[in-house]
């Protein structure tokens, strides 16, 4: 019961992306229909049992109860259905068999291409409202590498500078994830102390990540740079916002996490903490705190240490200074990160050009998938996890919500034109045959087709069910 409550406020968020996702879907089999002057019946978005409907002209719109898919039923077409009452008469000019083989073909491919459309409409408005917005590589001098974490164990090391992935040169940090990790072979070319060195990425890289969660490859950038003053240690020592804490015990450092990890392990005892300010930051006229002296004054940065006692922060159950990492925007600035609002075409190519890298990444995962590359199980997700993924960009914010909608488009889209009976991309391998042979296969042998791939879809959307359910637990 825990765990179902636990999903509740999930629901709303993936019924709003699917809901909209069905919509587009059927939309693009409706209007190509009427656009060839097919007759259709029915239009619903979800599954009976019927909530509402309403009838107009010579076609009903419904609202279904169930909300995991939609259908547009054409007069004269084998379908989900499974519907053929009429198909032992003469076929009527408004009847979907009685079309060209090739309207046929472009009335039920219309969904998919109604649901690549758009995710590129939403990708393009995204850019347009976000603009383009990246790390250069070239600015990310070195990468914090968490131990045991995917990246370690593929042989990462804190202060690494990525260059390469695969053997193309890294442009965009940003990069570093998505389609480029998909490469076959994986590689990472990275200069440690000056020496170039590949490091080879391990076959089933979606797998990891998988189980990686959300700490993913285990790389970070985040300096130590401090925003925020609000403990008592830390205010006891003069920190201030922007300094940069340099060293722990004698101990170099350069990031936020390689901070903590050395202040968790002193178990709250007095540590020897080594910070830096810009000298335009710095007062030297002012007392300092009895414990604090400066050690250096060069390359206009002013090098303070003190020894001072972590406090215990019992609501997280670790050691604290009592200060906060780099905000966006500071680390907007240390990163020089790029951001560039772009024109309705630049918008466009932009969209187009993200819509169709996401076609492919996704096309090649799933690929490996099914050709055993990748784990079956942890690879694959059901309406569950879905949900989860859908909430979770909702909660990030409005950007992230309509990525993953389009992102979950493109999915829908290449699903369905599997050719898999039931499927768009069943009716479309029937419709090529009929093209090829000039001959339209059997009503019988359509039907079976058709309840054999509505048997193997049932099994395997509960096994996806069941999958979710148990990675969930």
């Amino acid at each position: 019961m825990e765990q179902v409550l636990e999903f509740l406020p999930y629901i709303g968020w993936v019924l709003v992306a699917i809901t909209i996702l069905v919509f587009v879907h059927e939309m693009g089999h409706f209007l190509t229909a009427k656009m060839f002057n097919m007759r259709v019946d029915k239009f619903s978005v979800g599954f009976p049992p019927k909530i509402i409907g309403k009838t107009v002209g010579e076609t009903e719109y419904v609202i279904g109860a169930t909300p995991l898919g939609g259908y547009v039923k054409i007069a004269g077409m084998v379908d989900e259905s499974l519907d053929t009452e009429t198909m032992n008469s003469e076929p009527e000019p408004w009847e979907f068999r009685s079309k060209p083989v090739w309207q046929r073909i472009v009335v039920i491919t219309a969904g998919v291409i109604f649901n690549v459309i758009l995710a590129a409409i939403i990708f393009i408005c995204l850019k347009l409202a976000y603009g383009d917005q990246y790390i250069p590589a070239e600015n990310v001098q070195g990468i914090y590498v968490a131990d045991s974490s995917l990246a370690h164990n593929i042989g990462f090391r804190t202060g690494d500078k990525i260059l390469a992935v695969s053997g193309k040169k890294l442009e965009r940090y940003d990069d570093l994830s998505g389609k480029a990790l998909l490469a076959d072979p994986l590689t990472f070319t990275v200069n440690r102390s000056g020496r170039e060195l590949v490091l080879d990425g391990p076959e089933d890289i979606m797998t990891q990540l998988g189980r990686a969660g959300d700490s993913g490859l285990g790389i970070s950038l985040m300096p130590s740079v401090i925003s925020q003053v609000s403990g008592e240690a830390a205010q006891s020592i003069g920190l201030q916002p922007w300094d940069k804490i340099r060293g722990i015990n004698g101990t170099s450092i350069a990031f936020w996490d390689e901070m903590n990890g050395l202040i968790q392990k002193t178990k709250g005892e007095p540590i020897l903490v080594e910070w830096e300010r810009e000298l335009e930051r710095a007062d030297t006229s002012l007392a300092l705190p009895e414990s604090v002296k400066i050690s250096d004054v060069s390359n206009g940065l002013v090098t303070y240490e003190a020894v001072v006692a972590p406090t215990y922060n019992e609501p997280g159950g670790n050691y604290i200074l009592g200060v906060y990492g780099a905000t966006e925007e500071m680390m907007s600035q240390l990163l020089g990160i790029r951001k560039e609002n772009l024109s309705l075409d630049r918008a466009v190519v932009l969209g187009l050009n993200e819509t169709w890298a996401n076609t492919g990444a996704i096309v090649t995962s799933l690929g490996r998938i099914f050709s055993g590359r990748e784990d079956f199980r942890e690879n694959l997700g059901g309406p569950v996890m879905v949900a989860k993924v859908t909430r979770e960009a909702a909660d990030a914010g409005i950007r992230y919500f309509w990525r993953i909608v389009a992102m979950l488009s493109i999915t829908l889209a290449i699903m369905n034109i599997l050719p898999i009976p039931a499927l768009d991309g069943g009716h479309l391998v029937f419709l090529i045959y009929e093209g090829i042979t000039r001959r339209e296969p059997s009503v019988k042998v359509r039907m079976a087709l058709q309840q054999i791939g509505m048997v193997l879809l049932l099994v395997f959307m509960t096994f996806l069910v069941f999958n979710d359910v148990l990675r969930w637990g």
